[in-house]
């Protein structure tokens, strides 16, 4: 099984390390293509940078990863990557893609502008199963609770493979004795996401966009988490609505 492992915060995350020790507990041959700058909030873009036609890699090591495991810089976003990948840009097409692991909650409906998510539903659109794993916190502790969580979800979903899922897990950041367990869930109204932002004197700030408007007691993927539990939420890449009502277009004249 090839994997191909990425995340939307880039080349230098340590939740890199943490989902090759995924890839690998599942057998998987691993490639690590990650953004080579913070690519927060870019959804499933496909902006990058090339030269002579082609997206511009270097060989990398991030934090974590072993010698011996395949890692590249990529100047581009993780929903690009994916797609690069999909076509063979990088060896050989991946089975897997391993998204995270994220620093601070992939929620509700706001996974909408997550390059985390955005990874995964660009391999979904290409046939390829997929896993996107978020932490939440900002600065998280329990690298180790997630990578837990991943390798019993995935060995889930492995049992009944579908091409083209895409999963999203979220994983408190407390130690694995203090989880509730995993919990399949409904996206939030809203939920959080993060996006990377440029200022123009050059600095950078990473912006975390919330809305804590969902009942404490609900079954949301926001609510759930907040209570202690790891949430998995599978969701559909994009797809026509062919069955709601809707009269003929009639054009003036």
């Amino acid at each position: 099984m090839r994997v191909l492992v990425t995340n939307d915060d880039g080349v230098a995350s340590p939740g890199l390390a943490v989902l090759v020790r995924v890839a690998q507990a599942l057998g998987g041959d691993v490639l690590v293509a990650a953004p080579a700058h913070d690519a927060s909030g870019s959804s499933a873009a496909l902006t990058g940078a090339e030269h002579f036609g082609r997206v511009e890699a270097v060989e990398a090591r991030p934090p974590g990863v072993p010698d011996g495991v395949e890692c590249l810089a990529v100047d581009a976003t993780p929903g690009l990557i994916t797609l690069a990948a999909a076509r063979g840009r990088f060896g050989l097409p991946p089975d897997l893609v391993l998204s995270g692991v994220n620093r601070g909650p992939n929620t509700g409906r706001a996974v909408l502008h997550s390059g985390t998510v955005g990874a995964v539903l660009t391999g979904a659109t290409h046939g390829i199963e997929g896993l996107a794993v978020s932490l939440a916190s900002a600065d998280p502790a329990h690298w180790d609770t997630a990578e837990a969580c991943a390798i019993a979800t995935m060995r889930t979903l492995l049992a009944a493979p579908a091409p083209g899922r895409a999963a999203n897990l979220n994983v408190p950041d407390l130690p694995l004795a203090g989880l509730r367990g995993v919990r399949r869930a409904r996206l939030a109204a809203f939920g959080a996401a993060q996006a990377h932002v440029e200022e123009r004197d050059g600095g950078e700030v990473v912006v975390t966009y919330s809305s804590p408007d969902e009942s404490p007691d609900d079954d949301t993927d926001w609510a759930l988490l907040a209570r202690g539990w790891a949430t998995l939420t599978l969701i559909n890449p994009p797809t026509s609505d062919d069955t709601s009502p809707l009269g003929p277009v009639t054009l003036p004249g």
